[in-house]
């Protein structure tokens, strides 16, 4: 019997013609294969013989057919086989929700164009007289957010808006009133029910108070809800996508995943990570370990998240000094000696964290802890976002061995140029010009992870990996790019979606790339990506994609 995890796809063949024989049931033909980032190492054209999930054997065609009489036969021409594309940071479940039941506001480009927007949903409003909305951009706001321009707009309408940042409600007096909501209601961490001399402005501010408006929302049928998360898996694997790492697992997220289990399999593989609340406590924690392992043929729940702080835009960031409004200075979670007895909690059963950390001082601090306890047994600690850092933390990654994970489209789309926008206002040029600085963490030695924070950033994967290389919106050519010498190269880029995401989640000694052992998770591409400009990259064909060795898109 062949040790397909230890051998190459010599040995193999040599281990073959002594008289013992790989069981191949697929054999794919393509013009190449490549992992990125590392040496021209297969045969062109190029044969990848699958057993049992797995790549049993790798080479030239007629060799790999020597060893599989009898397969199923795939044969994609001239395309290139990649590993599969990981998203290690997207919210697959509400994202997906949202997109089916709510209004899109990221087309508008005014608050009248807002409006315009919300209008037809006013007239014929949802479960329990109820508006939503998704992608509302706060740079559209002159001043401070609040709710009561919806109610000059829609009189008596019960609206919620969702940020584009997904850390806040734009609420209606309406639903306000509804709701009960007053303004003194205090929470664990930092979040808030924003009011002044009249009362609550409807705006609500982070995780805890937000719950209190989208726990209170009616819901579509789970049927509706599976339904409206199909299309947004197939959405998203459309785009060259193998897997995600899911950072939350809230209801109905195991319901939703089973269901579709049921009918048939997911496009993608979905690593759910289940938030543990700020400032929760070990009765809390115990919840989330047991939630660990718990899955289906391509879901699984492993490892937890954490927000050590919030949004730079709604002043909830933790940096180490306080931006032009005196916001951005504190911890999401009051109690961060709580935080650190939470990441040790975790550790020491063997479970490793994510941790979202958008400012200097909440990356500061995570790397401190895990100086203090190391890693668990599964997998490296993460930290997400790390929207600005000096540069005394970027070689800390790679001497800890913590994961960074960045969304390039959150620096080319969520940002201007100018620094007009809030996030480069409030936090000042000198933090805007340390923002994503992911040439400099890869510089440094780190294994940087690239994402999209979906539905906040682009889930087409094409466009985050063009976006990275540019330091813009692949699609506007004349506009000026963000920190520009913080771009990468392509090869950087796809390595950061492919081997990152596995080393991410622990599972690098047989994911991530292609080799003779590795699990069959392969993104095919019409051309090369790495032959071609990040424009072209961007639109470059999904030929097909399979997911332990079954093809998922393109069939």
């Amino acid at each position: 019997m062949i040790d397909l995890r230890r051998r190459t796809f010599r040995e193999a063949f040599a281990a073959h013609a002594k008289g013992s024989h790989v069981n191949v049931d697929l054999v794919i033909l393509a013009g190449n294969a490549r992992n990125p980032g590392e040496p021209d190492a297969f045969p062109s054209p190029v044969a990848l013989g699958v057993s049992a999930g797995r790549i049993a054997a790798i080479g030239r065609p007629e060799d790999v057919r020597a060893t599989a009489e009898g397969a199923l036969e795939v044969d994609l021409g001239d395309a290139v086989v990649y590993p599969g594309l990981v998203d290690s940071h997207a919210h697959p479940v509400w994202g997906s929700l949202s997109r089916g039941g709510s209004v899109a506001l990221g087309p508008a480009r005014s608050l009248d164009e807002v409006r315009a927007l919300l209008a037809p949903a006013v007239a014929s409003p949802g479960p329990g007289g109820w508006v939503t909305g998704f992608d509302f951009d706060l740079n559209l706001y002159p001043g401070e957010p609040e709710g009561r321009i919806l109610d000059t707009w829609f009189p008596g309408a019960r609206i919620s808006l969702m940020t584009r940042d997904a850390h806040a409600l734009i609420v209606s007096p309406a639903a306000v009133a509804d709701l009960g909501l007053t303004g003194r209601e205090t929470f664990p961490d930092a979040s808030a029910v924003i009011a002044d001399e009249h009362g609550p402005t409807g705006w609500v501010v982070e995780l805890q108070a937000m719950d209190l408006v989208l726990e209170r929302l009616p819901q579509a049928p789970l049927e509706t809800q599976a339904q409206h998360l199909r299309q947004g898996l197939e959405l998203l694997a459309s785009g060259g996508l193998t897997g995600l790492h899911a950072l939350d697992f809230h209801e109905p997220s195991e319901a939703l995943l089973t269901m579709l289990e049921v009918d048939g399999e997911l496009p993608l593989r979905v690593r759910a990570s289940p938030l543990v609340p700020a400032d929760s406590g070990p009765e809390e924690w115990e919840r989330a370990v047991a939630l660990q392992g718990r899955g289906g043929r391509r879901w699984q729940v492993a490892g937890v998240k954490f927000m050590l702080d919030g949004t730079a835009d709604n002043g909830t960031a933790w940096f180490e000094r306080p931006d032009c409004q005196g916001e951005n200075a504190a911890a999401l979670w009051r109690d961060t000696g709580a935080y650190r007895a939470a990441v040790r909690f975790f550790t020491e059963r063997g479970i490793p964290t994510t941790t979202h950390a958008i400012g200097d001082a909440a990356v500061r601090f995570v790397l401190d802890v895990v100086a203090e306890v190391g890693h668990a047994a599964a997998g490296p600690h993460r930290i997400e976002h790390i929207e600005s850092i000096p540069d005394d933390l970027l070689p800390r990654f790679a001497e800890l061995g913590v994961v960074p994970g960045l969304q390039p489209t959150h620096a080319t789309r969520l940002t201007s140029p100018d620094q007009s926008d809030k996030w480069s206002r409030r936090i000042g040029p000198e933090r805007v010009a340390h923002g994503w600085r992911i040439r400099d963490l890869l510089d440094h030695g780190a294994q940087v992870a690239l994402s999209s924070d979906w539905p906040i950033g682009v889930g087409d994967p094409r466009v985050s990996l063009a976006d990275a290389q540019l330091r813009r919106p692949v699609e506007l050519d004349g506009r000026a790019p963000t920190q520009p010498d913080q771009a990468i190269g392509a090869a950087e880029a796809y390595r950061a979606m492919t081997l990152a995401p596995a080393v991410a989640a622990g599972t690098a000694s047989d994911t991530g790339r292609i080799g003779v052992g590795f699990v069959a998770d392969l993104t095919v591409f019409a051309r090369d990506p790495l032959a071609l400009s990040p424009q072209e990259q961007a639109v470059n064909p999904v030929v097909a994609t399979f997911v332990g060795g079954q093809r998922s898109v393109g069939a």
